[in-house]
Protein backbone atom coordinates (compact mmCIF):
# COMPACT_ATOMS: atom_id res chain seq x y z
CA UNK A 1 0.00 0.00 0.00
CA UNK A 2 1.80 3.57 -1.22
CA UNK A 3 0.60 7.00 -0.12
CA UNK A 4 -0.36 10.08 -1.98
CA UNK A 5 -0.80 13.60 -1.86
CA UNK A 6 -4.99 13.54 -1.92
CA UNK A 7 -4.46 17.40 -3.83
CA UNK A 8 -2.62 15.69 -6.52
CA UNK A 9 -4.42 11.80 -6.43
CA UNK A 10 -7.46 11.46 -8.77
CA UNK A 11 -10.73 11.62 -7.91
CA UNK A 12 -11.36 7.84 -7.73
CA UNK A 13 -10.33 4.85 -5.90
CA UNK A 14 -6.29 3.69 -7.32
CA UNK A 15 -5.31 1.69 -4.30
CA UNK A 16 -3.47 4.16 -3.34
CA UNK A 17 -3.84 5.79 0.68
CA UNK A 18 -4.54 10.19 0.23
CA UNK A 19 -3.21 12.23 2.67
CA UNK A 20 -5.44 15.17 3.38
CA UNK A 21 -4.35 18.46 4.33
CA UNK A 22 -6.21 21.66 6.41
CA UNK A 23 -8.64 22.30 3.81
CA UNK A 24 -9.89 18.50 4.15
CA UNK A 25 -10.01 18.65 7.48
CA UNK A 26 -12.05 21.37 7.83
CA UNK A 27 -14.41 20.41 5.25
CA UNK A 28 -14.66 16.98 7.39
CA UNK A 29 -15.78 18.77 10.17
CA UNK A 30 -18.79 20.35 8.25
CA UNK A 31 -19.68 17.72 6.78
CA UNK A 32 -19.26 14.76 10.17
CA UNK A 33 -20.98 17.78 12.28
CA UNK A 34 -24.43 17.88 9.67
CA UNK A 35 -24.44 14.10 9.80
CA UNK A 36 -24.66 14.10 13.69
CA UNK A 37 -26.97 16.46 13.25
CA UNK A 38 -28.95 15.00 11.72
CA UNK A 39 -28.66 11.67 13.77
CA UNK A 40 -29.44 13.82 16.52
CA UNK A 41 -33.06 15.00 14.78
CA UNK A 42 -33.67 11.40 14.30
CA UNK A 43 -34.13 10.90 18.46
CA UNK A 44 -37.53 11.56 19.08
CA UNK A 45 -38.64 10.26 16.24
CA UNK A 46 -38.00 6.46 16.71
CA UNK A 47 -40.51 5.09 18.33
CA UNK A 48 -43.23 1.94 18.53
CA UNK A 49 -45.48 2.60 14.93
CA UNK A 50 -42.97 4.65 12.89
CA UNK A 51 -41.97 3.16 9.92
CA UNK A 52 -38.74 3.10 8.15
CA UNK A 53 -39.57 4.95 5.31
CA UNK A 54 -40.53 7.89 7.48
CA UNK A 55 -37.29 8.25 8.77
CA UNK A 56 -35.78 7.57 5.35
CA UNK A 57 -37.85 10.15 4.13
CA UNK A 58 -36.81 12.80 7.24
CA UNK A 59 -33.08 12.21 6.48
CA UNK A 60 -33.91 13.43 2.67
CA UNK A 61 -35.55 16.22 3.89
CA UNK A 62 -32.88 17.15 6.10
CA UNK A 63 -30.26 17.00 3.26
CA UNK A 64 -32.23 18.87 1.25
CA UNK A 65 -32.69 21.52 3.89
CA UNK A 66 -28.78 22.44 4.38
CA UNK A 67 -27.43 21.94 1.29
CA UNK A 68 -26.37 18.35 1.17
CA UNK A 69 -27.10 15.26 -0.80
CA UNK A 70 -27.24 11.62 0.77
CA UNK A 71 -24.70 9.49 -0.38
CA UNK A 72 -26.36 5.86 -0.60
CA UNK A 73 -29.24 7.63 -2.55
CA UNK A 74 -28.87 5.61 -6.19
CA UNK A 75 -25.70 4.65 -4.90
CA UNK A 76 -24.95 1.40 -7.02
CA UNK A 77 -28.38 1.38 -7.37
CA UNK A 78 -30.06 1.98 -3.98
CA UNK A 79 -32.79 4.08 -3.92
CA UNK A 80 -32.87 5.00 0.02
CA UNK A 81 -31.48 7.85 1.45
CA UNK A 82 -30.29 6.37 4.79
CA UNK A 83 -29.85 2.45 6.04
CA UNK A 84 -32.08 1.22 8.92
CA UNK A 85 -30.87 -2.19 10.34
CA UNK A 86 -33.32 -3.78 12.78
CA UNK A 87 -32.57 -6.66 15.21
CA UNK A 88 -30.64 -9.58 13.27
CA UNK A 89 -30.30 -7.07 10.43
CA UNK A 90 -26.20 -6.31 10.41
CA UNK A 91 -26.18 -3.59 8.10
CA UNK A 92 -27.86 -2.49 4.79
CA UNK A 93 -31.38 -2.64 5.99
CA UNK A 94 -33.46 -0.86 3.10
CA UNK A 95 -36.17 1.25 4.68
CA UNK A 96 -40.07 0.00 4.32
CA UNK A 97 -43.48 0.93 5.36
CA UNK A 98 -43.20 -1.98 8.21
CA UNK A 99 -43.76 -0.01 11.71
CA UNK A 100 -40.81 -0.27 14.45
CA UNK A 101 -42.11 -2.47 17.58
CA UNK A 102 -41.11 -1.97 20.96
CA UNK A 103 -38.05 -3.28 22.04
CA UNK A 104 -36.76 -3.43 18.29
CA UNK A 105 -33.14 -2.04 18.34
CA UNK A 106 -32.19 -0.08 15.14
CA UNK A 107 -29.08 0.84 13.54
CA UNK A 108 -29.49 3.72 11.37
CA UNK A 109 -26.63 4.72 8.69
CA UNK A 110 -26.24 8.26 7.33
CA UNK A 111 -23.60 9.38 4.97
CA UNK A 112 -24.12 12.82 3.59
CA UNK A 113 -21.99 14.88 0.84
CA UNK A 114 -21.38 18.72 1.66
CA UNK A 115 -19.39 20.69 -0.50
CA UNK A 116 -17.71 17.33 -1.99
CA UNK A 117 -17.08 16.33 1.07
CA UNK A 118 -18.71 12.92 3.39
CA UNK A 119 -19.23 12.65 6.44
CA UNK A 120 -20.34 9.04 7.64
CA UNK A 121 -21.85 7.84 10.64
CA UNK A 122 -24.57 5.53 12.62
CA UNK A 123 -25.43 4.85 15.87
CA UNK A 124 -28.41 2.67 17.77
CA UNK A 125 -31.60 3.71 18.66
CA UNK A 126 -33.80 1.38 20.85
CA UNK A 127 -37.63 1.59 20.14
CA UNK A 128 -39.32 1.76 23.72
CA UNK A 129 -38.07 0.13 26.70
CA UNK A 130 -35.47 -3.06 25.25
CA UNK A 131 -34.31 -6.08 26.75
CA UNK A 132 -31.00 -5.85 29.06
CA UNK A 133 -29.20 -8.37 26.63
CA UNK A 134 -29.80 -5.92 23.33
CA UNK A 135 -28.78 -3.45 26.06
CA UNK A 136 -25.67 -4.94 26.92
CA UNK A 137 -25.13 -5.59 22.75
CA UNK A 138 -25.52 -1.25 21.94
CA UNK A 139 -22.60 -0.95 25.26
CA UNK A 140 -20.15 -3.49 24.48
CA UNK A 141 -20.69 -2.40 20.35
CA UNK A 142 -20.32 1.39 21.59
CA UNK A 143 -16.92 1.00 24.03
CA UNK A 144 -15.59 -1.67 21.42
CA UNK A 145 -15.35 1.13 18.88
CA UNK A 146 -14.34 3.50 20.87
CA UNK A 147 -11.44 1.58 22.26
CA UNK A 148 -10.84 0.81 18.35
CA UNK A 149 -10.48 4.88 17.73
CA UNK A 150 -8.58 5.42 21.05
CA UNK A 151 -5.69 3.45 19.75
CA UNK A 152 -5.33 5.61 16.31
CA UNK A 153 -2.09 8.07 16.32
CA UNK A 154 0.97 8.19 13.85
CA UNK A 155 2.76 5.39 13.83
CA UNK A 156 0.15 2.66 14.84
CA UNK A 157 -1.62 0.43 12.54
CA UNK A 158 -4.59 -0.72 10.95
CA UNK A 159 -4.04 -3.69 12.82
CA UNK A 160 -4.25 -2.53 16.23
CA UNK A 161 -7.60 -0.89 15.81
CA UNK A 162 -8.70 -4.32 15.40
CA UNK A 163 -7.11 -5.98 17.51
CA UNK A 164 -8.21 -3.48 20.12
CA UNK A 165 -11.30 -4.05 18.95
CA UNK A 166 -11.60 -7.81 19.01
CA UNK A 167 -9.62 -8.72 22.34
CA UNK A 168 -12.78 -6.43 24.26
CA UNK A 169 -15.71 -8.01 21.94
CA UNK A 170 -14.58 -11.82 22.49
CA UNK A 171 -13.82 -11.16 25.93
CA UNK A 172 -17.31 -10.10 26.56
CA UNK A 173 -18.50 -13.48 24.92
CA UNK A 174 -19.70 -11.72 21.70
CA UNK A 175 -18.55 -11.33 18.11
CA UNK A 176 -17.43 -9.43 15.34
CA UNK A 177 -18.21 -9.67 12.21
CA UNK A 178 -15.84 -10.18 9.42
CA UNK A 179 -17.65 -9.59 6.27
CA UNK A 180 -17.96 -5.94 6.68
CA UNK A 181 -15.24 -3.16 7.62
CA UNK A 182 -14.51 0.68 7.57
CA UNK A 183 -12.95 2.50 4.69
CA UNK A 184 -11.49 5.59 3.97
CA UNK A 185 -13.65 8.27 2.76
CA UNK A 186 -13.32 12.24 1.68
CA UNK A 187 -14.25 13.09 -1.33
CA UNK A 188 -15.14 9.63 -2.18
CA UNK A 189 -17.68 7.85 -0.37
CA UNK A 190 -15.67 4.70 -0.19
CA UNK A 191 -11.68 5.02 -0.41
CA UNK A 192 -8.33 3.15 0.99
CA UNK A 193 -7.65 1.84 3.13
CA UNK A 194 -10.05 -0.89 4.62
CA UNK A 195 -10.51 -1.10 7.95
CA UNK A 196 -11.19 -4.04 9.45
CA UNK A 197 -12.28 -4.52 12.98
CA UNK A 198 -10.27 -7.92 14.13
CA UNK A 199 -6.56 -8.21 13.84
CA UNK A 200 -3.08 -8.08 15.50
CA UNK A 201 -1.18 -5.51 16.77
CA UNK A 202 1.56 -3.84 14.85
CA UNK A 203 0.09 -5.75 11.26
CA UNK A 204 -2.22 -3.60 8.43
CA UNK A 205 -1.37 -0.21 6.85
CA UNK A 206 0.84 2.21 9.12
CA UNK A 207 -1.34 5.23 10.34
CA UNK A 208 -0.25 8.91 9.02
CA UNK A 209 -1.40 12.14 9.17
CA UNK A 210 -4.45 13.07 6.93
CA UNK A 211 -5.42 9.55 7.01
CA UNK A 212 -9.72 9.97 6.75
CA UNK A 213 -11.52 6.77 7.23
CA UNK A 214 -14.43 5.43 9.02
CA UNK A 215 -14.06 2.88 12.14
CA UNK A 216 -17.49 1.10 12.22
CA UNK A 217 -17.73 -2.53 14.24
CA UNK A 218 -20.60 -4.34 13.72
CA UNK A 219 -21.08 -6.90 16.68
CA UNK A 220 -23.17 -9.89 17.28
CA UNK A 221 -24.74 -11.66 20.43
CA UNK A 222 -23.65 -14.93 18.46
CA UNK A 223 -21.69 -16.06 16.01
CA UNK A 224 -19.94 -13.43 13.72
CA UNK A 225 -21.47 -15.17 10.38
CA UNK A 226 -23.58 -13.24 7.91
CA UNK A 227 -25.56 -13.76 4.46
CA UNK A 228 -26.95 -11.36 2.33
CA UNK A 229 -30.97 -11.54 1.39
CA UNK A 230 -31.82 -11.73 -2.12
CA UNK A 231 -32.32 -8.06 -2.50
CA UNK A 232 -28.25 -8.04 -2.74
CA UNK A 233 -28.09 -5.38 0.13
CA UNK A 234 -29.80 -6.65 3.65
CA UNK A 235 -27.15 -8.21 5.44
CA UNK A 236 -28.46 -10.19 8.56
CA UNK A 237 -27.07 -12.97 11.00
CA UNK A 238 -27.10 -16.57 10.03
CA UNK A 239 -27.96 -17.56 13.65
CA UNK A 240 -30.75 -14.61 13.53
CA UNK A 241 -28.83 -13.42 17.03
CA UNK A 242 -29.44 -9.60 17.56
CA UNK A 243 -26.44 -7.09 16.28
CA UNK A 244 -25.49 -3.65 16.56
CA UNK A 245 -23.40 -1.16 15.30
CA UNK A 246 -22.03 1.94 16.20
CA UNK A 247 -19.81 3.78 13.23
CA UNK A 248 -17.90 7.18 13.61
CA UNK A 249 -15.77 9.22 10.88
CA UNK A 250 -11.96 10.00 11.85
CA UNK A 251 -8.72 11.90 10.47
CA UNK A 252 -5.40 10.64 11.80
CA UNK A 253 -3.62 14.14 13.30
CA UNK A 254 0.17 15.09 13.89
CA UNK A 255 -0.55 14.38 17.56
CA UNK A 256 -3.44 11.86 17.79
CA UNK A 257 -7.08 11.33 16.03
CA UNK A 258 -10.10 13.87 15.57
CA UNK A 259 -13.71 12.66 15.47
CA UNK A 260 -15.64 14.59 13.34
CA UNK A 261 -18.83 13.01 13.70
CA UNK A 262 -19.74 13.42 17.65
CA UNK A 263 -23.27 14.46 18.23
CA UNK A 264 -23.17 18.21 19.43
CA UNK A 265 -25.79 17.25 21.85
CA UNK A 266 -23.61 14.56 23.14
CA UNK A 267 -27.37 11.73 22.12
CA UNK A 268 -24.91 9.53 20.59
CA UNK A 269 -23.69 6.99 23.35
CA UNK A 270 -25.40 4.43 25.82
CA UNK A 271 -27.70 4.69 27.55
CA UNK A 272 -30.67 5.05 24.70
CA UNK A 273 -33.00 7.90 24.76
CA UNK A 274 -34.88 7.11 21.88
CA UNK A 275 -38.53 8.24 21.29
CA UNK A 276 -37.88 11.37 23.75
CA UNK A 277 -37.33 14.87 22.53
Amino acid sequence: MTYIDAAAAPLRKNGQIKLHGPEAFAGMRKAGQLVARCLDMLVPEVQPGVPTERINQLVFEFAMDHGAYPATLMYRGYNKSTCTSINHVVCHGIPNDKPLREGDIVNIDVTLILDGWHGDSSRMYGVGEIPRRAERLIEVTFESMNRGIAVIRPGATTGDIGAAIEAFVEGQNMSVVRDFCGHGLGRLFHDEPNIVHVGRRGEGVVLRPGMLFTVEPMINLGRPHVKVLSDGWTAVTRDRSLSAQFEHTVGVTETGVEVFTYSPQNLDKPPLISGRA
